[in-house]
């Protein structure tokens, strides 16, 4: 199939080319927007990024300015695009790099005072400091912004909270087994077969004949016989006694919290060369800064004794140019997969430059942190649906 063309004002005079342009400036980042720190005013650029040299043998390349890659290309004077989902790179911020931000646990002496006196008595005090500095609070108190990316809001939009339930059983031979253990902690003289002798020799168990009192004993002792090699359960002793079985008190217990993941799928179809480009450099930005990081180059490959976190995403739905007011929030994300069809017409097509006609980018992010019911009653939770 002959590749096709839809580029506009195309051709062999038109400077605006792919044909045209000087292949060897081509980068990254070229027709991207550039954000300076120092103001918050737009500008475009077709120029390359000026990066700096670290020290490496291979160039560990840092943006001297904050790239803005939006797509599609505003076109309008008004620049009304619609409503948009804003991913902004942020470098991973790791406890060691703050120690004020640090997580720690201290146990300090404290001497006991009563009546305003000391006992000359000294307890043990735990204490934990920072215990909740989570790495989205790190990420975004020390944000480290590499560049942002625009896009079209998905159009499958959905989030999914969820917590972790589980059913759990306690019988009586364990409850009691959590009483011999609490008697062998306060009384570290007494064994733990003492305690049980004792259990199974001077407690009466109520509602129970004397038949079943014995059948609870058996079953205690069914643990001596498993050393011998067999597979005797209270359960099957006293099944088999009695015709009964424990009751196991079942009881669904919380358990624990879950992360949120977020799919996206977001459609590029370029409609002109700085397009293509711009569809070029998000591509490849969101590649680069999911990757982990080796620390060195040495011309051929990445290399190195420990390799680095990779960077962290700040999520937002963004309408009329200010934060959504109805869709949910976001904390801070990593990405954990990105899938490109590069073929999403269903067939093999390109234009005069070799840029795909229709392109599909499936991203997946997922949250550093749960949610909690706190989260809800700050400045972030209380807009829209909150989290």
């Amino acid at each position: 199939m002959p590749r096709t063309s839809g580029y506009k004002n195309r051709g062999l005079n038109n400077p605006n080319s792919y044909r045209n342009r000087n292949k060897s400036s081509v980068t990254s980042n070229k027709g991207a927007e550039t954000i300076n720190p120092n103001s918050s005013t737009v500008q475009n650029t077709t120029s390359t990024t000026t990066f700096s040299d670290s020290g490496f043998r291979g160039d560990k390349r840092i943006y001297k300015g904050y790239d803005y890659l939006r797509y599609p290309i505003k076109s309008d004077g008004r620049g009304n695009t619609g409503d948009r989902l804003l991913i902004r790179c942020v470098e991973y911020i790791t406890p060691s790099k703050d120690k004020e931000s640090r997580m720690g646990v201290s146990i300090n002496d404290i001497a006991e005072i009563k009546n305003g006196k000391q006992t000359g008595k000294v307890n043990k005090q735990v204490k934990f400091k920072n215990f909740g500095m989570t790495a989205d609070a790190r990420t975004r108190q020390q944000q480290n912004t590499k560049y942002f990316v625009e896009l079209p809001i998905p159009q499958d939009l959905n989030d999914s909270q969820s917590v972790t339930w589980g059913e759990d059983t306690l019988n009586m031979f364990e409850l009691a087994g959590l009483a011999i253990g609490k008697s062998v902690i306060d009384k570290p003289a007494e064994t733990a077969a003492q305690s049980l002798d004792l259990f199974t020799s001077g407690v009466k168990i109520p509602n129970l004949d004397n038949d079943s009192q014995q059948a609870f004993k058996a079953a205690i002792s069914g643990r001596a016989i498993n050393a011998l090699g067999s597979n005797v359960t209270p359960r099957s002793v006293i099944s088999r006694s009695t015709g009964q079985v424990l009751n196991s008190n079942l009881e669904l217990l919380f358990q624990g919290v879950n992360l949120r993941t977020f799919p996206f799928s977001v459609t590029f179809s370029p409609r002109n060369p700085d397009e293509g480009e711009r569809v070029k450099a998000i591509i490849r930005s969101l590649k680069q800064s999911m990757s982990a990081k080796a620390g060195t180059f040495n011309g051929a490959s990445a290399s190195g004794i420990m390799i680095k976190a990779p960077d962290v995403f700040i999520l937002e739905y963004r309408s009329g140019g200010r934060r959504h007011p109805f869709l949910n929030n976001f904390k801070t994300c990593a990405l954990t997969s990105v899938n490109v069809n590069y073929t999403n017409a269903g067939t093999y097509a390109t234009y005069n430059d070799s840029t795909p006609v229709n392109i599909r980018m499936d991203m997946v992010f997922k949250e550093l942190n749960p949610i909690y019911a706190e989260d809800y009653d700050t400045e972030s939770g209380r807009s829209g649906v909150g989290y």
